[in-house]
C-alpha cells in the first residue's frame, strides 16, 4: 500500500543530504500515517491518516454502541 494519507494527499517528500563537504546523496522523508478506523461512506474502514488530519478532526470516527440488555 502506498504511504499516501487518504484525506490529505501528503506524500513521501524527496531531498539531498548534504555533507560539510558538500557531496549529496538522496534522502526520503516519510509522512506519520497511522491506520486508523473510520468512517468511509457510513460504513466503518481502515484508512492511513497522517497525523495532522488526526489532530485537526478530519477522520470522522465510528461511535462505539454497545448493545443493551
Amino acid at each position: 500500500m502506498a504511504k499516501v494519507c487518504s484525506i490529505c494527499g501528503k506524500r513521501p517528500l524527496v531531498g539531498n543530504n548534504v555533507s560539510h563537504s558538500h557531496r549529496k546523496t538522496k534522502k526520503r522523508s516519510l509522512p506519520n500515517l497511522q491506520r486508523v478506523k473510520a468512517l468511509v461512506d457510513g460504513k466503518p474502514k481502515y484508512i492511513k491518516v497522517c497525523t495532522k488530519c488526526i489532530k485537526k478532526g478530519k477522520v470522522v470516527k465510528p461511535s462505539i454502541s454497545k448493545p443493551t440488555v
